[in-house]
């Protein structure tokens, strides 16, 4: 697949496939580089830690195909880890929560994620409620220093 139609499948995939309402985009002015390091220096600053990260665009750069930048960092902190999996053991599964940096044409980042409150409430458990709503404002915070805001 040539650069051109990997591109249209790009665009065109975003275009179907609309984001759960759960999830929240935060549009940043700062172009993807920038954005990723802003964004693992507020994971830090924020006092969680960056457990993994994925970029298709960098394993297809890898292999000499272009494509917009995209990152999937993905976040937690032991801590918060042994509480979830003391209140729900199928919840692990969600664990670490990930944010997602996705490259616009006009050379700005996006940065969509869903709050731990909406992530982990589908399990219907008291303690992990407790646990994702102490979460939310952290991630919240996270996105909003890496963004600028």
């Amino acid at each position: 697949m040539g650069n051109s139609a990997a591109a249209a499948l790009f665009a065109l995939a975003a275009t179907v496939a609309a984001a759960p309402p759960e999830t929240l985009a935060v549009k940043t002015p700062h172009g993807f580089d920038a954005a990723v390091q802003r964004t693992e220096q507020a994971i830090a600053a924020n006092g969680m830690g960056l457990v993994a990260s994925a970029s298709a665009s960098r394993g297809a750069a890898a292999r000499g195909v272009k494509i917009p930048g995209n990152m999937v960092l993905m976040v937690f902190r032991n801590d918060y880890a042994v509480r979830m999996l003391a209140a729900s053991v199928p919840a692990g599964i969600e664990a670490p929560l990930r944010l997602y940096l996705t490259e616009a044409p006009d050379g700005t980042t996006t940065i969509r994620y869903s709050r731990p409150s909406a992530v982990f409430a589908p399990y219907g458990n008291a303690a992990l409620d407790a646990m994702a709503k102490e979460l939310d404002p952290v991630f919240d915070k996270i996105v909003h220093d890496a963004a600028g805001r």
